[in-house]
């Protein structure tokens, strides 16, 4: 091998009595990187940003155990034992991406409606920063060496433990070197902000259509990964479980686009929602008798 990327051989960093998780930490950050990204955007089409630091508290706080949930329910054999215990170890890996869009997005909903706003536009703002906070928080992968690829001689070859490859994936202990797919999702993640962006400056687009984009562009990068990787994972008709809630997902984004865009072009500007109209006979009050 002429080159390799190096993986961290730990992580966790002790701080005298404290231990700080590498693999926490990095969420953390995607998570301000996220907040700050969205309150830039929600506040530049009129937004309260108080509201964003609102969401984030309830859409992070549900969206974790959403995503812990789904790797729970589908990665069983991967939950640390005691499984009591283990269920809840989020610092030894084990997101899953898709329970906790889902539950963190139904937490968000919540929250803006009850603030009076609607819920569209603000999911429009947030889009490019979910799609960051994905890509960046991808590196916590690289802290705990997981959910890396094939094995690969390419020059940007991840170097793997052999403890670790024989807790993932024993058949390849002949191997040292694999795709990086935690860079390779960042990479188009970042790539995907950027394009996100774009399209939010230069097309008319009608909200959510730009979170719409969001969840096709992650989805259609996210199959072809779950191509490369071997973690361990349940296969149907031949394809990884998530190669197939990807592709789903993928369709779906792509029809709510149409179908949203078909609706008339609006532009995403935060509003309240419309109060709704009295309900039951009008009467005449004598202006005299209002006190």
């Amino acid at each position: 091998m002429l080159a390799a990327i190096p993986s961290p051989h730990s992580g966790i960093v002790d701080l005298g009595p404290v231990h700080v998780h590498l693999y926490g930490l990095t969420l953390l950050v995607a998570i301000l990187l996220c907040v700050w990204l969205t309150t830039a955007r929600w506040r530049r089409i009129g937004g309260d940003p108080d509201l964003v630091v609102r969401v984030a508290v309830w859409g992070v706080a549900f969206g974790v155990v959403g995503a812990r949930a789904y790797h729970d329910l589908t990665s069983w054999d991967e939950v640390p034992t005691p499984k009591w215990k283990g269920v809840f170890e989020v610092w030894q890996g084990g997101l899953g991406i898709w329970g906790g869009i889902l539950l963190g997005t139904l937490a968000g909903w919540v929250v803006v409606r009850r603030a009076g706003e609607r819920f569209a536009p603000f999911m429009d703002a947030a889009a490019p920063g979910l799609l960051l906070a994905q890509g960046v928080g991808r590196i916590g992968n690289w802290w705990n060496q997981e959910l890396f690829g094939k094995p690969t001689s390419l020059p940007w070859g991840l170097e793997i433990d052999a403890a670790h490859v024989s807790q993932c994936c024993p058949q390849y202990l002949g191997h040292s070197t694999f795709h990086p797919t935690f860079l390779y999702e960042l990479l188009w993640d970042l790539a995907g902000v950027a394009l996100l962006l774009l399209a939010a400056r230069r097309l008319p687009l009608r909200a959510p259509g730009l979170f719409c984009l969001y969840v096709a562009y992650y989805c259609f990068g996210r199959f072809f990964e779950e191509l490369l990787r071997i973690d361990p994972a349940h296969h149907l008709l031949g394809l990884r479980l998530n190669a197939w809630v990807s592709a789903g997902c993928f369709v779906a984004a792509v029809a709510a686009f149409v179908w949203v865009q078909r609706r008339g072009a609006e532009p995403a500007v935060a509003g309240r929602t419309p109060a709704a109209p009295p309900r039951g006979p009008k009467m005449a009050v004598p202006r005299g008798r209002v006190r």
